[in-house]
C-alpha cells in the first residue's frame, strides 16, 4: 500500500469516529514529532502494538479486502511488565469490505457492532487439520444460544455482539446498502504476529511504499520512525 493511501484512510477514519461520537485516546493523533517527544513514556504503546493498524491482506485492494483497526489496550502473555489478560480494538468495516476467513488458536473474542450499518459474519468450525468443518455451529449472541449451519451467516445490527471461541473460523463484511460499520472487539490478549490462522495464505501486515511522509504512524511503524 502507498503511504498516501494510508494517510487518506486514517483521515477518513478520524472523521468517521467523530461522526459516531467515539472519542480516541491522545496518542491517536500523534505526529512523528509527538512520538519522538514522548518516546520515554510510551513504551507500553510501542511494545504492545497499540494504535493504528491498516491492512489490505496483501491484495492491493483495500476497499474490497481490507480492514482498519485501532488497538486501544492489550497485554502480553506471561509478562510481569504487561500483565493485562485482555485487549480491546475499535474497527471500521465498509460495505462489502471483506476480512478473510481466519481463526485464532489462543484468543477468544467478542465482536460488537458499535454503530452504523449491519455486520455480516460467516462462520465455520475447524477440523483437526484446520480445515472447514461441515458440522453445525453453536454460538452465543448477546448471551443467547444460537445454532447455525456450517458456512452460515449471522447479521449483527448496531448494539448486538457475538462471542467467537478459539479455532472458530470467521469472515466478515459490512452489509450492502446499510452503511459503514463501527466494530468493537473485546478479547483475551491479542497477538497478530502469532495467533492468526488464515484459511488461505495471505499477508496480515502490508508492505508500504513511502511516497509521502506519514501523518499518523501505524503500530508497525514505531521502530522505523521513533528514534
Amino acid at each position: 500500500m502507498k503511504r498516501s493511501e494510508i494517510n487518506s484512510i486514517i483521515d477518513d477514519a478520524v472523521r468517521f469516529f467523530k461522526t459516531m461520537k467515539f472519542a480516541m485516546p491522545d496518542f491517536a493523533s500523534y505526529s512523528i514529532a509527538d512520538w519522538q517527544q514522548h518516546k520515554n513514556t510510551t513504551q507500553e504503546i510501542i511494545d504492545l502494538g497499540l494504535g493504528w493498524d491498516i491492512t489490505d491482506f496483501g491484495t492491493g485492494d483495500f476497499r474490497t479486502t481490507g480492514l482498519l483497526l485501532f488497538t486501544l489496550r492489550n497485554g502480553k502473555l506471561k509478562s510481569k511488565r504487561y500483565p493485562k489478560a485482555y485487549a480491546e480494538k475499535i474497527m471500521i468495516v465498509q460495505e462489502e469490505q471483506v476480512t478473510p476467513m481466519h481463526f485464532h488458536w489462543n484468543k477468544m473474542e467478542d465482536i460488537i457492532n458499535r454503530g452504523g450499518g449491519n455486520l455480516i459474519i460467516e462462520l465455520y468450525g475447524s477440523t483437526v487439520r484446520e480445515g472447514l468443518s461441515k458440522k453445525n455451529i453453536t454460538v452465543s449472541i448477546d448471551g443467547t444460544v444460537t445454532t447455525i449451519e456450517a458456512g452460515g451467516t449471522v447479521s449483527l445490527a448496531p448494539g448486538q455482539s457475538i462471542t467467537l471461541p478459539q479455532e472458530l473460523y470467521h469472515r466478515f463484511y459490512g452489509e450492502k446498502k446499510k452503511g459503514t460499520v463501527m466494530v468493537g472487539e473485546v478479547s483475551m490478549v491479542n497477538d497478530d504476529n502469532t495467533d492468526n490462522r488464515f484459511f488461505e495464505t495471505i499477508g496480515r501486515f502490508p508492505a508500504i511504499e513511502e511516497d509521502v511522509i506519514p501523518t499518523h504512524l501505524l503500530c508497525t511503524d514505531y521502530q522505523k520512525f521513533i528514534e
